[in-house]
């Protein structure tokens, strides 16, 4: 199975099964007694919903990798609790409305035991209360916006990676002290780009920095110059908070226009993730970023599990059709956040959504230690609102690499929770 039979339609429940090797391809690699006790368990369905087409199509791609990764490492190593992960996708088409319509399929249709996935934030806020309403835990997968462990929080959600609020602490210092005072910011103009955008100029006014600007743009904006002619001014460096063809096009037409020799660029790690250095090119020259994951191994990123993350991934992208990339923060995350399921699944003994509760209770102050499930190192998933704080790395783009500046452990990109559960 390749990402390319989604693209067709052609995806069914027992294909997605049958690729994670079990079911007809088990005999291959599971011994008899194995094979036999899970045809005889029912399998926990997980749900995910994911952009496969639209203007997140790459990274929604990208980040199926890395869910798929994992439920095939389980159902190898012979399932959880003895019972096989059925992975059920839906495709929500980059919208809000045709999200939301899938997820209602999935969980009244499908009846999936849990969700594992989101990549838009704007369609995560929409489904929210789809999960809450059915009392189904939904392990997002991507989705940044702020407001989903704060603000708008619930006992359904879990966010097993960072956020804008830690990005934005662990790399303010940098922007300020190594790189200018002065800032202006340009962010994709939906509730993601928005958040990060506040999170941003909170820090680096704390830092002692000031925001002199800001600039939104709408989703999948192709010609984007009479944005962009409106950045100018005297100030030190451009902020920039896109990810995928709007990144793409940000930083193609803004180097065109001369934006990158006028000011230093530095921005969210989404705006060069490893499946857009390609179309890229030399513009991202000197970029300097943030991200919780960069496909590289300077130290302290040289470890084992990298490696072996990013040689399995490598070639998982390239029997899905994506060529030449490396793996991104899309398929890391993915693919922590369904092991992260799964040690709550094991430490509650959760049998399906009638166990909810006992799920939640167990993955409210989740420890998840450094290993082959969480390769990006040690992380809490934190009881007062079910945000994790991982490390964070700073990099810049030299001659079409990852260069790694700085890392800042997680524990100095906590921020105190904001969050009410209702």
């Amino acid at each position: 199975m390749t990402l390319k039979d989604f693209d067709k339609g052609q995806v069914t429940r027992r294909r997605v099964l049958a690729a994670s090797g079990i079911g007809l391809g088990a005999a291959v690699l599971s011994p008899m007694p194995l094979r036999y006790a899970l045809a005889q368990s029912k399998p926990y369905r997980i749900g995910s919903e994911q952009p496969l087409t639209g203007v997140a199509a790459l990274g929604g791609k990208t980040a199926l990798v890395g869910l798929q990764m994992a439920v095939d490492r389980i159902n190898k190593a012979g399932g959880i609790l003895g019972r096989a992960v059925e992975l059920i996708v839906a495709d929500d088409e980059s919208k809000p409305d045709s999200g939301r319509r899938k997820v209602e399929k999935l969980v009244t249709e499908d009846n999936i035991d849990a969700h594992v996935g989101g990549y838009l934030s704007n369609i995560c806020l929409a489904c929210v209360p789809v999960f809450t309403e059915n009392q189904v835990v939904n392990m997002i997968s991507v989705c940044l916006d702020t407001t989903l462990t704060t603000s708008k929080c619930n006992k359904y959600t879990f966010r097993p990676y960072d956020f804008a609020p830690s990005q934005a602490k662990a790399f303010a210092p940098h922007l300020v002290n190594k790189m200018g005072k002065r800032w202006f910011i340009a962010y994709a103009d939906y509730s993601w780009g928005q958040s990060t955008r506040d999170a941003y100029a909170n820090e680096i006014k704390g830092n002692g920095g000031s925001v002199v600007g800001t600039l939104g743009i709408p989703l999948g904006t192709a010609d984007m110059t009479p944005f962009l002619s409106k950045i100018s001014g005297d100030f030190d460096g451009l902020f920039l908070i896109f990810f995928g063809p709007d990144s793409i096009n940000f930083v193609n037409q803004g180097t065109d226009l001369g934006l990158r020799k006028k000011y230093k660029w530095a921005g969210d790690g989404a705006v060069a993730v490893a499946s857009q250095l390609p179309a890229l090119g030399d513009k991202i020259e000197g970029f300097v970023g943030v991200d919780r994951y960069v496909p590289v191994f300077d130290p302290p990123l040289d470890t084992p599990y990298l490696h072996a993350f990013y040689d399995e991934a490598v070639e998982r992208l390239k029997k899905a059709g994506i060529e030449n990339a490396a793996p991104d923060r899309y398929v890391q995350s993915n693919f922590e956040a369904m092991n992260a399921l799964k040690l709550g699944i094991e430490k509650s003994k959760f049998q399906g959504r009638a166990d909810s509760e006992k799920l939640i209770a167990a993955l409210e102050g989740l420890e998840m230690k450094e290993s082959a499930d969480f390769p990006t190192g040690d992380k809490l998933l934190r009881k007062e609102d079910h945000q994790a704080f991982v490390r964070e790395t700073i990099f810049e783009m030299r001659e079409g690499k990852y260069h790694v500046l700085d890392t800042i452990p997680w524990q100095k990109s906590e921020v105190p929770p904001a969050c009410t559960f209702a």
